[in-house]
């Protein structure tokens, strides 16, 4: 990431300017949550055979279900029903209106794939109790998809061909050693792996079906990721990524016949992805650009971008060009925008927006446009973070704050919509989203900054937030939280354990408390990249002094700040009992705590009616706890 620095004199400089601006200040409508949730979440989108028709995955009616809706415009149409478990679009058939889908139970994240026949009724195709499978892609001549099922062993996902006309599974490559699965070409003769040695380091490998013969593509010293990501459409090439000799990934292409790599593209940021149109008229690119998606669509012919739609104050995403290659999908969003799904075509230029998920009743302009902002830590490591300000805080006001830190480890907060930080930036509170050293997106050498040093670098770069905070002039530094998911939700039982005097609360959602044994338990469909999770975190066998001393549950004693809990009790990757224990645990310090759990989710929630109830009670605690509202309900009108 070859970013401009921004030194920390001339970055509070700017902000103490920006935070004297009576510009800045406007009054706003609150919203409750209720109204908040009844933004619509969509996902996905795949082309009918005609191509009149997109099916796509909504949580309309409070849990994801199958929809369609025209090209051309006009309202979606539900496919499926589901009242207790989300049901997930994957795509069409390429000759007929059937359509695959995935659902797994209550959050348990154990998938399995289902064909809806026209008629409406649906089969499961991938059952076992135990056994999840994933959709890896269709094949070139439409007769058969690919996907992985660990239904024999389940820490492997061995490759798997359905033919749809019989909907009779094959076993095509027994997976003993924890490949990952990457693409596999359009003849069907090559399979692309990658295998993870560490979080930093991976391996390249082709496997020819018809010789039997697995090539290792990438020999090499030293860190180094390779990720296969397509075949050329001819299945003479393998197009994939690799950061060899730079700080970010970038595309090349290995001729298969003579062993060859070239460079195809590179850039000052990670490319994501990369893939082509069915019959190779398109390349599609996407790059993560300073926490945004910025999407490149190439012509073949000419090697040449092609122009895409001007839309303001948003960022094209999910690129998905039908069959024909005379038109696209895509999403439309931004911090103040949720997903929408629009038409392309490419000969017309002209786009159609096809949904509206918005509420109608929340006012866009009331929301808060989220900026990219840096600021050095205790050594002088630069921290990319996103900040959103809340347009309400009148001149001379101080506002309470939260530190917000992503997933992981190793995710990214990044410029999107999320309604949960709106709603507290509405209700007053300033959020700085920020982007520890071991985040991705910004050089391989800041992702593995954090090795083996959780709960401490990284946690001095959140501690390090509530300086920018406090630059600002309108943030009481006595009232800045820290809240987090996962990874974060870790990050805030650790601030508050190790770091006591930092932060005034917490707010933890399904947060590991104890690395111990959330690595000895980990799901087994993970088994691929343990070791490289070991290496990043420690190994429960060899290094468990060390996962005791960053586990926030073997020293409770230590937090002093009032802390909300919530957790999903079919999460399979932090156990409910993480949650249950530490609760127990800072009870007997008679700190205030509250405890929020979910029956029927897991790792992340799915259903409206659980989101509302689990955020309304995050204000409430925030209120209470940071603002001193005690007494009052406020988000509730």
């Amino acid at each position: 990431m070859r970013k401009i620095s921004i030194t920390l004199t001339v970055l509070l400089i700017g902000l103490a300017f920006w935070s004297c601006q009576k510009s800045d200040y406007r009054p706003v409508k609150q919203y409750a949550i209720e109204q908040f949730m009844n933004t619509t979440r969509i996902f996905g989108s795949s082309f009918s055979p005609d191509e009149k028709t997109l099916l796509f995955s909504s949580n309309k009616t409070g849990i994801f279900n199958a929809y369609t809706v025209p090209v051309a415009g006009g309202e979606p149409t539900p496919l499926t029903d589901s009242k207790d478990n989300s049901v997930f679009a994957i795509s069409f058939f390429p000759n007929d209106n059937r359509i695959l889908y995935s659902s797994d139970k209550g959050g348990n994240e154990i998938n399995h794939i289902y064909v809806r026949d026209e008629d409406g009724t649906a089969r499961d195709l991938t059952p076992g109790d135990t056994a999840k499978a994933q959709f890896y892609g269709w094949s070139h001549d439409d007769k058969s998809f690919f996907y992985g099922f660990n239904q024999r062993d389940k820490r492997f996902f061995d490759v798997y061909e359905m033919d749809i006309a019989t909907f009779t599974p094959a076993m095509i490559y027994q997976n003993d050693k924890g490949l990952n699965f990457g693409d596999i070409s359009n003849d069907k003769r090559y399979i692309a792996f990658s295998k993870s040695t560490t979080t930093n380091n991976s391996d390249m490998y082709l496997y020819d079906r018809e010789t039997q013969e697995m090539k290792h593509l990438t020999p090499h010293e030293g860190d180094v990721q390779y990720s296969p990501e397509t075949f050329s459409v001819d299945s003479k090439s393998l197009y994939f990524l690799t950061d060899e000799g730079d700080e970010f990934q970038y595309l090349k292409r290995y001729d298969i016949a003579s062993g060859q790599s070239e460079k195809v593209e590179a850039t000052n940021w990670d490319i994501w992805y990369a893939y082509f149109s069915r019959n190779g008229k398109y390349r599609v690119v996407g790059i993560n650009n300073d926490a945004k998606t910025e999407i490149k669509i190439y012509d073949t012919a000419t090697n040449q971008p092609i122009e895409l739609p001007k839309l303001p104050n948003a960022e094209i995403t999910s690129v998905n060009i039908s069959r024909s290659e005379n038109l696209m999908t895509f999403y439309l969003n931004g911090s103040r925008s949720p997903n929408n799904l629009y038409a392309y075509d490419f000969a017309t230029k002209k786009y159609t927006q096809l949904t509206n998920t918005m509420n109608p009743e929340i006012d866009q302009s009331d929301l808060v446009e989220a900026q990219v902002v840096r600021y050095k830590s205790f050594d002088g490591v630069e921290i990319p973070s996103v900040y959103y300000k809340p347009q309400h805080i009148k001149p001379g006001e101080k506002a309470p704050a939260l530190v917000w830190v992503h997933g992981g480890p190793g995710g990214q907060s990044r410029v999107s919509y999320s309604p949960l930080i709106q709603y507290l930036v509405n209700h007053g509170y300033a959020v700085i989203a920020v982007n520890n050293r071991g985040s991705s997106g910004y050089g391989k050498t800041f992702f593995k900054m954090d090795d083996l040093k959780h709960g401490e670098e990284d946690l001095s770069d959140c501690v390090e937030a509530k300086k920018f905070l406090a630059a600002t002039g309108y943030v009481d530094e006595k009232k800045i939280g820290i809240i987090g998911g996962s990874y974060g939700g870790y990050m805030v039982l650790a601030g508050l354990a190790f770091r006591p005097e930092e932060f005034a609360v917490g707010v933890d959602i399904f947060g590991v408390a104890n690395w111990v044994r959330t690595l000895k338990s980990i799901p087994p469909w993970w088994e691929s990249f343990r070791e490289a999770l070991y290496k990043e975190m420690g190994n429960p066998a060899t290094d468990e002094d060390y996962l005791r001393r960053i586990s926030p549950l073997f020293h409770p004693d230590k937090i002093t700040k009032p802390l909300i809990v919530l957790q999903g009790a079919n999460d399979p990757r932090v156990l409910k009992v993480e949650s249950d224990e530490i609760v127990e645990a800072v009870k007997k310090n008679g700190v205030p705590v509250e405890y929020v759990v979910f029956d029927d989710e897991g790792h992340g929630f799915m259903k409206k009616e659980n989101e509302i109830e689990g955020y309304k009670a995050i204000l409430y605690f925030l209120d209470k706890h940071l603002k001193g509202m005690e007494g009052e309900v406020t988000g509730t009108n």
